[in-house]
């Protein structure tokens, strides 16, 4: 597929996906991940700005979906911005947010092309989208773009189908699904649209990087700071069934900081 073409097939599945993709976010604010989730990201942005107030401290959720990461740092009394290429996305964030929508600026927006300002926000976070983009690197371009002097950025994403293109991750996704079955489990996997996710990763271009060592390279060649990662994070976030489901692709944490201003 072309750039055009992997676009429209982006926001066809994910717009079609966001009922079904919804109730699992909802299945995570009502279980342990909401706090897990939360107490990750707090302690990182409190690190980074000790003496600013919360409601000071504004937030862009890049890619937002159903509005996970939107919500948990809303009710944590953050400024925050939820953008997501598909409306009906936005939608169920709304929906899932409840009263606290009003505490949070949905905006539909391709987080590869912000319309915002140049160091307008103190955070960027991110979930699960920079390995499904067409330009993941014009994604951190304009992810740091945004971001004030002094802004960190925290993306969390898996080497999602890195199994099209290695054998031995083949094998380990295999055997999450046989795990999952033998423990009468939902399949996480198997409950979408296979076939069309796995055509859209066949055309992206970090389903067969090895991440986070790649986002690395990229962020140290823009000039970003302090860059951390972690591999694998399954345990502090998930539950029991999302360990099992994704065990051969365990979530890693990315974090940057942009440079303060030459003095």
């Amino acid at each position: 597929m072309n750039r055009e073409q992997l676009n429209e097939a982006n926001y066809n599945y994910w717009f079609h996906r966001a009922e079904s993709y919804a109730e699992i976010n909802r299945q995570e604010l009502d279980g342990l991940q909401r706090n897990a989730w939360k107490q990750l990201i707090e302690q990182r942005i409190y690190n980074a700005f000790p003496n600013k107030l919360k409601r000071e401290i504004t937030i862009l959720d890049a890619g937002a979906g159903p509005g996970f990461f939107s919500i948990i740092l809303a009710e944590a009394g953050y400024h925050v911005t939820a953008i997501d290429m598909t409306d009906s996305m936005l939608s169920e964030a709304r929906k899932n947010a409840g009263k606290l929508s009003s505490s949070i600026t949905f905006l539909q927006m391709d987080a590869q092309e912000l319309s915002f300002k140049d160091n307008y926000f103190d955070v960027v976070v991110s979930r699960n989208l920079t390995w499904v983009l067409p330009m993941p690197e014009k994604a951190y371009s304009e992810w740091q773009r945004v971001l004030k002097p002094g802004g960190i950025l925290m993306v969390f994403d898996a080497n999602w189908y890195h199994y099209l293109y290695d054998e031995e991750k083949r094998r380990a996704y295999e055997q999450d699904r046989a795990n999952v079955k033998a423990r009468s489990m939902e399949d996480h996997y198997l409950c979408t649209n296979i076939e069309a996710m796995e055509e859209i990763a066949r055309s992206v271009p970090l389903s067969r990087k090895q991440r986070p060592q790649w986002d690395q390279q990229i962020l140290e060649q823009m000039g970003m700071c302090r860059i951390r990662f972690k591999e694998d994070i399954n345990n502090m976030v998930l539950s029991e069934t999302e360990k099992i489901n994704y065990a051969s692709s365990p979530y890693f944490m990315v974090e940057a900081r942009k440079g303060e201003r030459e003095a």
